[in-house]
């Protein structure tokens, strides 16, 4: 099968077809071209949202990806953002492996092609010319051939009259003669012409045409093939990525699997825990006794004597009502006092971590400058060692500082665990300091003694007013009650000035009554004498308890 034999006269319809195929080249490219910004908008919008879900630097969002669940959700971000990748790279590859190439293969089929129907169009017009000069031949062959044969009549007739003289019969002869010299030169003429022309058709229709068709047939088969290899490269680009897609989309399984509730549910606790005990049970008031009742433990009331109501509750109720109080929003203090003891704990730890970092980030920075000041000593062209004499004092002042501070929370922290029964005297001096600089902190946390699960503690009016007339209808009644028992005695280690209500100030050496022990928040209810209780830190007063009270437990 060849065009140049079964399309020979399809000159113009060759010429539609295979424009239309570059046609269908060209679109081919735009669509990929579509496909490619699909492709890098996609991939940048996959970007974005993995972006956009990301937990914020040091914030508590961030804190929250200790979770599992929430560290899978964070490895799916993270793999969603590979995923988009992978689609940049499609975009990239379809680019330079097909876009590219086509542009620059459709450029020379351009030229290939405008070459081929220039060299039939040549051939066409040779052709036209060859049979322009063959018609014209014929005529002329024609025009001759008419033309003797009315000079030989002319003759005939001129000879056959007797009235012609024998002059004008002979010119008459001479100019048929002529005539038919004339006719045969042009059927000469046109019999050569003829010739030429059928040789010149022949080689146009079995030689000339064939041969450019061809190579046209040959031309749009390769566009063809070329195409068609195009679309199987874009099949491969997709199919390059598959891999890699699957392995973002098995990293997003393996975090999924890697969730585990039972560490989350630990996390939680870790995260919340108070350390205190939940309130025990509510005992039975008998209010039909009318000279004596033995006031619960844990009364949601507990006011007791001369009416001060708003003095137990401002102090420390014996009844917890953690559960029910509102949490208070004013400032931290420095030794974390507000919070539960195992939230404490974790808080100081904590700081005592970060502490212990920038010490050792300007323990690195003290190295550097002491082998850059050792550099200078060797070598004074390079530069001046006592420039950097001021800036390795500074460096060290901020270690000792450093160090101080980490000293200061690791006391604090050992409290917490329990691990300092009683105070050295750099503890002493740095409690010191810290009660001369929070103060007002300290007395705030003594003032509200009533405190949340989380440690913190309220002012809130109307749960003071509750309370207050709860206890201010029963003390009008009673006013008698007995004064709780003393489990032990405490000897006070410091000085502390009970400025807010329900506290108690004591003075260093002093002993003192024990009638309520830490319950986990750092303060202990003691009694001087019948009018004189509240409470103290723990931290401030050695406790020796009775070991033959109840429920009492002896630390020193």
């Amino acid at each position: 099968m060849s065009w140049g034999t079964e399309l020979w006269d399809q000159f113009d319809n060759l010429e539609k077809h295979t424009q239309w195929g570059i046609d269908i080249l060209e679109k081919y490219i735009k669509f990929v071209k579509e496909r490619t910004e699909i492709e890098l908008s996609y991939a940048k919008q996959l970007r974005n949202l993995s972006k956009k879900y990301q937990p914020k630097k040091n914030s508590k969002e961030e804190e929250e990806y200790r979770y599992t669940a929430c560290k899978a959700f964070l490895a799916t971000l993270n793999e969603m953002n590979d995923y988009a990748g992978q689609h940049e790279v499609i975009a990239e590859n379809m680019t330079s492996q097909i876009i590219a190439e086509l542009v620059r293969y459709v450029q020379e089929l351009k030229q290939e092609r405008k070459s081929h129907f220039h060299d039939g169009r040549k051939a066409q017009q040779h052709i036209e010319t060859c049979w322009k000069q063959l018609e014209s031949s014929k005529r002329r062959f024609e025009r001759d051939c008419k033309e003797a044969d009315r000079a030989q009549q002319y003759f005939e007739k001129m000879d056959a009259d007797i009235n012609v003289t024998k002059a004008d019969v002979e010119k008459a002869r001479q100019q048929a003669q002529a005539r038919h010299q004339m006719a045969e030169e042009s059927k000469t003429d046109y019999s050569s012409i003829l010739q030429k022309f059928n040789h010149e058709q022949h080689e146009y229709y079995h030689t000339h045409i064939p041969n450019i068709f061809q190579k046209i047939q040959e031309m749009e088969e390769r566009r063809i093939v070329r195409m068609g290899e195009s679309v199987k490269t874009y099949a491969e680009l997709d199919r390059q990525v598959i891999p890699i897609i699957g392995k973002c989309l098995d990293g997003i399984v393996k975090a999924a699997e890697s969730i585990d509730p039972k560490n989350d549910s630990q996390l939680v606790v870790e995260a919340y825990k108070s350390g205190f005990e939940p309130p025990g049970d509510i005992e039975f008031e008998d209010y039909t006794q009318p000279m004596k009742r033995t006031v619960s433990d844990n009364s949601l009331s507990n006011s007791r004597g001369e009416g001060k109501s708003e003095l137990k509750f401002g102090g420390k109720s014996k009844g917890k009502l953690w559960p029910f109080i509102k949490k208070n929003k004013g400032a931290t203090p420095e030794d974390f006092s507000n919070l539960p003891p195992e939230q404490r704990r974790k808080k100081l730890q904590q700081k005592v971590d970060e502490l212990n970092k920038e010490i050792q980030k300007e323990m690195d920075q003290r190295d550097a400058i002491t082998k850059m000041k050792d550099v200078y000593l060797k070598n004074p062209q390079m530069g001046d060692s006592a420039s950097l004499g001021h800036k390795l004092g500074e460096v060290s002042q901020n270690i000792e500082k450093l160090r101080l501070e980490t000293q200061k929370f690791e006391a604090w922290l050992a409290e917490v665990e329990g691990r300092l029964p009683a105070r050295s005297d750099q503890a002493r001096r740095q409690s010191g300091m810290y009660e001369a600089q929070n103060a007002p902190s300290v007395n705030n946390c003594a003032q509200d003694r009533e405190s949340s699960p989380d440690g913190s503690y309220t002012e809130e009016q109307s749960q003071e007013s509750e309370v207050k007339v709860l206890a201010t209808d029963f003390d009008d009644e009673f006013d008698d009650e007995e004064p709780l028992p003393a489990i032990g005695t405490c000897k006070a280690l410091y000085t502390f000035e009970g400025q807010n209500e329900g506290t108690i100030s004591v003075v260093e050496g002093e002993t003192l009554f024990v009638i309520e022990e830490d319950k986990g928040d750092g303060w202990t209810r003691i009694r001087r004498n019948e009018d004189e209780e509240g409470y103290v830190p723990t931290s401030y007063v050695e406790v020796y308890l009775d070991k033959n009270a109840k429920g009492a437990k002896t630390y020193i």
